[in-house]
């Protein structure tokens, strides 16, 4: 049997009657659009629309093409929940569950590139492209201290900027810079990951401790049943592997 939400909690989910679930379509192992339809699709969109089948009521997808505007939208509580790689600063304002599903971040480079390895990167006169207001972006913002961090509009355009303006390295999804690299020719990944995403759900910090209380609970019964698994296999994501339980 399916664990109950009291309606005092459902409420503070739904105050717009519905449950608005912020996507981003700029994270390809989360969310795209279909080719078909144009509407979202992915394994988060099977979560949302999952978590509005729980509470018992409709869903409307809040649709943005990239990371930090679609926790923007949660912090003003233009959407009610919303799917985020945890971070320190995107904690204020937002409460997360325990991360669903783990990510790589790798580096690209051209094939003639000098570099062999992720820690030779971070040195002086390096250029390295990232997706504005990712993940990625914030954690390279902390970690890196020589090289200089350029920014593309979003994820999904970070290699195509990072040939226009000739960087030496592009930062992001792995699977992202593959399918790029595919794409584009003439580039290749660096080896191994220089950071692992945690994807959680998150929801505005004003609607309770119960309501994230609930969610948090939410996400490990979908880890643990495996529809996480499930979703990831049928949208045919490889690379992202389902978080230990919490």
């Amino acid at each position: 049997m399916k664990p109950s939400i009291r309606p005092p909690v459902v409420s503070a989910f739904t105050p717009s009657g519905k449950l608005r679930a912020s996507i981003n379509l700029g994270n390809p192992i989360l969310a795209r659009k279909d080719a078909a339809t144009g509407e979202p699709a992915g394994a988060s969109i099977d979560l949302a629309r999952a978590f509005a089948d729980r509470l018992g009521v409709g869903i409307e997808f809040v649709v943005f093409e990239s990371a930090g505007k679609s926790v923007d939208a949660v912090k003003a509580e233009q959407a009610d929940i919303g799917f985020f790689a945890i971070d320190p600063l995107r904690g204020e304002g937002i409460r997360f569950t325990a991360p669903y599903v783990l990510i790589e971040g790798a580096y690209l480079v051209r094939q003639d590139s000098p570099l062999q390895d992720n820690a030779e990167v971070d040195r002086a006169g390096r250029r390295v492209m990232v997706g504005k207001g990712s993940a990625y972006d914030l954690y390279l913002t902390r970690e890196i201290k020589a090289a200089q961090l350029l920014r593309a509009p979003t994820s999904p355009a970070v290699v195509d900027a990072f040939i226009a303006e000739n960087a030496d390295v592009a930062a992001g999804v792995k699977q992202q810079l593959e399918a790029d690299a595919r794409r584009l020719g003439g580039l290749r990944l660096l080896p191994g990951r220089f950071m692992v995403i945690q994807q959680a759900m998150g929801t505005p910090a004003s609607r309770g401790d119960e309501a994230a209380a609930a969610l948090s609970a939410f996400v490990e019964e979908m880890k643990a049943s495996g529809f996480v698994a499930d979703a990831l296999k049928r949208h045919r994501i490889e690379g992202a592997i389902v978080a230990p339980a919490a």
